[in-house]
């Protein structure tokens, strides 16, 4: 699992726009665009709509933010009334809003396919880690933590962390925003990808696929289908490991320098690939054959 906050690959770039009838591709990518620069996931951003006038964007950029707002005060390590900060301190979470169950009851799917390796109850080792210790036994694990549309409850010691799953599943989240307002052609890059449709000028979206040295290793098309890619060097503990840890052990994640797949669901790309940097190629293969519309797109 990743480290505190969300400082893994802090940004927002969205580029998206209207299905403009009759026109060519290269008509299409010429037509006027609204952007808008701002602060989004603790970051400087960008979206950038073609084919949309100012006036008919400032509706579509305000509901972004506040969604991205809504999302982060559900699952930020940093905001002290968030959600689950509010769960970590209190060790029980009354009514939870379903994004949070449902972020939960993907992470279990996860934890469940990775024999244990992906795990949000991982956050009280990772502290200990980044303060530069390690403490003798992990008492707790994923499968200490009740939830239901009643209550979460955690076992005394424990506390969670989405570092691993939440920023795919804001992505999906704003992908779904736009494409309910209307935009055909989108890409939501908010640290993983989500894609509908195609680029304005046409064809399918392309990404680079990058190491934490910021080297592109391949570029992928990307349509209909979401990216992730997790390093685990991308962020380095004080003593000089990886940030992800592999919560059956305690220790950095070791098999792979980068990992990227593709799913439909930015939220399960996201957690997938987390969990892959821990695992094994045949485990990794293993994982991957409870959940058929994922595909490793690099593994280096």
């Amino acid at each position: 699992m990743t480290q505190h906050g969300f400082s893994r690959r802090r940004f927002l770039n969205i580029a998206a726009a209207l299905p403009l009838a009759g026109m060519s591709g290269r008509a299409m990518a010429a037509a006027p665009a609204a952007r808008w620069h701002g602060v989004a996931l603790g970051a400087s951003s960008q979206i950038v709509l073609s084919g949309v006038s100012d006036a008919e964007a400032a509706p579509l950029f305000a509901q972004v933010r506040d969604e991205i707002a809504r999302l982060e005060g559900i699952f930020s390590l940093h905001q002290n009334h968030s959600d689950l900060s509010r769960l970590n301190a209190a060790g029980c979470l009354d009514h939870p809003a379903p994004e949070l169950l449902e972020v939960l009851s993907l992470s279990r799917s996860v934890w469940q396919a990775s024999f244990g390796a992906f795990d949000p109850s991982v956050q009280p080792l990772w502290r200990a880690r980044a303060a530069g210790g390690l403490p003798a036994t992990r008492a707790q694990t994923f499968s200490d933590l009740t939830f239901s549309s009643q209550a979460v409850a955690l076992r005394p010691g424990m506390a969670l962390t989405f570092n691993g799953i939440a920023q795919g599943y804001i992505t999906d989240r704003v992908a779904g925003l736009l494409r309910r307002a209307g935009l055909v052609d989108l890409i939501v890059d908010a640290g993983e990808q989500r894609a509908w449709g195609g680029r304005p000028g046409g064809g399918a979206w392309r990404v680079g696929i990058s190491n934490p040295a910021g080297v592109i290793l391949q570029e992928v098309s990307l349509r209909d289908r979401a990216l992730a890619t997790s390093s685990p060097r991308g962020t380095l503990l004080p003593d000089g490991a990886g940030h992800i840890i592999d919560a059956r052990s305690g220790k950095s994640a070791q098999h792979w320098n980068t990992i990227s797949l593709f799913h439909e669901s930015a939220a399960l790309a996201d957690a997938l690939s987390t969990a892959a940097c821990c695992l094994t190629a045949a485990e990794t293969d293993a994982m991957l054959r409870h959940f058929p519309e994922a595909e490793l797109a690099l593994r280096a």
